[in-house]
């Protein structure tokens, strides 16, 4: 960015302007944000799901998610949400309330979901060590790098609180935790001109692919799994989208226009993927261009990762209008419920995939056990999600306000 001190008076002055003021958003978008948009809960719903099915080792129901159908999985699909759902939110408080309490509200976020992580990290290396201490079965210290913990707990505590140290699936927060961080920043940017964001923001995601450049971690020797270098730009780009809801702009015709190619993008990557899928079960099967194309590196979040999921993208912002009527259906609440508390939910169903994994390796991995396990997991997610829910919505109840105002 340009420094202050370069620019002349009148660029100073509206830099300021466009910092300090707040910029009434016109009505009509003014009443679509008040509408909450069910398709971004839903599908972070859905995501959390995947999440969960996905650690569970050796699981059979993981074949049918979205990692054995296509080169991407659900984390592309909450960090992506992720961005656009945090432009959606505080792209608003910028417009109505100005940037310094915009840049407020982020960092209280970023805030939750740091002491999320703290309280997550303890509970999973205790539920960890228990384990394994347990059923006198040293490797899931191993399996789930708690070792370096148990080992040099001074050192691993210090650099967990620094995001530093990640054991297994305690990876995705972090990532979120810094993409907000510099949010307000991205924010900013985006009311200037979206391509103040987007092109470094890609131009650093090339550079990543060219490069190879990585962020090291502890212990020494290792590096971030999701490399929030090259993870920026998914949760880039679903900002710039989200923010241009923001601002009310239609974005019918540039999804008329990208349908065509997404929709072959699309089609190609799903049946060449999914005969990588056949070839793991039964090596007769050809895998095809599986010699050319593999490994799939998602730590850096590989190109060919990312173009078919720009065209899932497409397709469904085609599909899916916001008033879509399945969104409403009872079918879908579970998902919606769980969305909207994603936090909690996604906490909660680390600590369930890692105790799935347990029970299938200690006791039964039959495919009656793996559905108990998964339906239960799933079961009790969903379950939470709605105690949460209902003690939200007592809370904002008019006898629960009307309680508050009590004496004591």
């Amino acid at each position: 960015m340009t420094p202050v001190s370069a620019l002349g008076l009148p660029e100073a002055a509206a830099l300021a302007s466009v910092v300090a003021s707040p910029r009434p958003l016109p009505e009509p978008v003014r009443s679509h944000a008040a509408r909450r948009d069910l398709r971004l809960d839903f599908f972070r719903g859905l995501s959390l799901m995947l999440i969960f099915i996905d650690h569970i080792s050796e699981n059979f129901f993981s074949y049918f998610t979205l990692q054995a159908l296509t080169f991407f999985d659900a984390a592309e699909v909450f960090i992506f949400v992720s961005g656009f759902t945090a432009a959606l939110v505080y792209g608003r408080r910028l417009a109505t309330s100005g940037a310094l309490y915009a840049s407020a509200q982020v960092l209280r976020r970023v805030w939750q979901l740091y002491v999320a992580h703290v309280f997550l990290f303890v509970i999973f290396i205790a539920e960890v060590s228990y384990t394994a201490s347990a059923f006198r079965n040293p490797m899931y210290n191993e399996e789930m790098r708690v070792t370096d913990f148990l080992g040099e707990p001074h050192l691993a505590i210090m650099q967990a609180l620094i995001l530093q140290f990640q054991p297994t699936f305690l990876d995705i927060l972090p990532l979120y935790i810094v993409m907000l961080g510099v949010f307000p920043l991205i924010l900013l940017g985006l009311r200037v001109h979206w391509a103040l964001v987007v092109v470094p923001s890609a131009g650093l995601y090339l550079a990543v692919q060219l490069l190879g450049i990585a962020v090291p971690a502890y212990p020494t020797g290792h590096v971030w799994f999701f490399n929030p270098l090259a993870w920026q730009f998914l949760f880039v780009v679903g900002a710039a989208l989200g923010y241009r809801l923001v601002q009310g702009r239609d974005m019918a015709a540039l999804v008329r226009l990208l349908y065509p190619v997404a929709l072959l993008i699309f089609i190609v990557c799903l049946l060449v993927k999914v005969t990588w899928t056949l070839h793991g079960v039964w090596d007769g099967f050809p895998g095809l261009f599986i010699k050319t194309l593999w490994p799939v590196n998602k730590n850096n979040l590989s190109p060919i990762r990312l173009i078919p999921f720009f065209a899932l993208i497409v397709l469904v912002a085609a599909h899916v209008p916001p008033g879509a009527g399945f969104l409403r259906s009872a079918a879908a609440r579970p998902l919606l419920v769980c969305g909207s508390h994603s936090l909690e939910i996604f906490c909660l169903s680390i600590l369930l995939s890692a105790l799935g994994h347990f029970i299938l390796s200690e006791y039964n991995s039959g495919l009656v056990m793996q559905f108990v396990v998964n339906a239960g997991g799933i079961a009790t997610m969903i379950l939470v999600a709605k105690v949460i829910d209902w003690y939200r919505m007592m809370e904002r109840s008019p006898a629960a306000a009307a309680g508050e105002s009590l004496p004591r």
